[in-house]
């Protein structure tokens, strides 16, 4: 297994699917640290306070479940850019299994919901949308009862950024490191024909033409190995 992954046609495969796969969520992230920063700075405490209800805890804890989910599909953050956005629902008061709720609900936010219209249809898209709200509200409960019976609910909700100023500890070596290999997957994706399969996967579906390879490179399953050909 190491040998065929540390192989030349092992890292070349690998390097493409790492920066596939953060050129597929980058935008996301980006959008769910703005939108986050974007609520954080311009919506005031007292709304989010009188929005999940903090003055009545008991109404909280039914009402957080409920509204994750809606606040979710609304600001339609996947699921990597929903954390930041989840840390400032937290801070305006949402209850615990309103945040677990939110974070299940990527799976129905508004982007994705319009893909399942167009793969399924939109009577398919809304039975998907119905069935995954209350299980998403209803997993929120669990953890809210499950949490509380157990006591281990957070009781801090203020949101610090920096606590100490830059040091060399450990976490720097280990940052150093995954730098240092992400900038090695990143070069051996531009000198393998990445950049030709990128602009490839980006062109739309009517521009291809359908008896054209898919890339310049591409993976292939021969037998149970997995190997990189031109």
């Amino acid at each position: 297994m190491l040998s065929r992954l540390f192989s030349g046609r092992g890292v070349t495969a690998t390097s493409h699917y790492f920066v596939m796969d953060w050129a597929s969520v980058w935008t996301d992230v980006v959008g769910g640290l703005v939108i986050a920063g974007a609520l954080a700075a311009w919506v005031p405490d007292a709304f989010w306070r009188a929005f999940f209800l903090t003055d009545n805890p008991r109404l909280a804890a039914i009402e957080g479940p409920l509204v994750g989910p809606l606040v979710a599909i609304l600001s339609f953050v996947c699921s990597v850019g929903n954390v930041p956005l989840a840390a400032v629902l937290w801070q305006g008061g949402i209850s615990f299994g309103g945040v677990v709720s939110f974070i299940f609900a990527d799976l129905i936010v508004l982007p994705i919901l319009d893909i399942y219209r167009k793969y399924y249809s939109g009577r398919v898209a809304l039975f998907i949308l119905v069935t995954f709200y209350f299980t998403m509200a209803a997993a929120g409960y669990l953890v809210e009862v499950a949490f509380g019976a157990l006591g281990i609910i957070p009781t801090e909700r203020s949101i610090t950024v920096f606590t100490t100023g830059p040091s060399l500890n450990y976490t720097t070596v280990l940052n150093v490191v995954f730098l240092l290999i992400a900038a090695a997957l990143v070069w051996r994706f531009l000198r393998t024909g990445g950049p030709d399969m990128l602009r490839m996967m980006n062109m739309p579906t009517s521009g291809r033409d359908p008896r054209a390879r898919v890339a310049r490179f591409s993976l292939k399953w021969r037998g149970p190995r997995l190997w990189f050909a031109r």
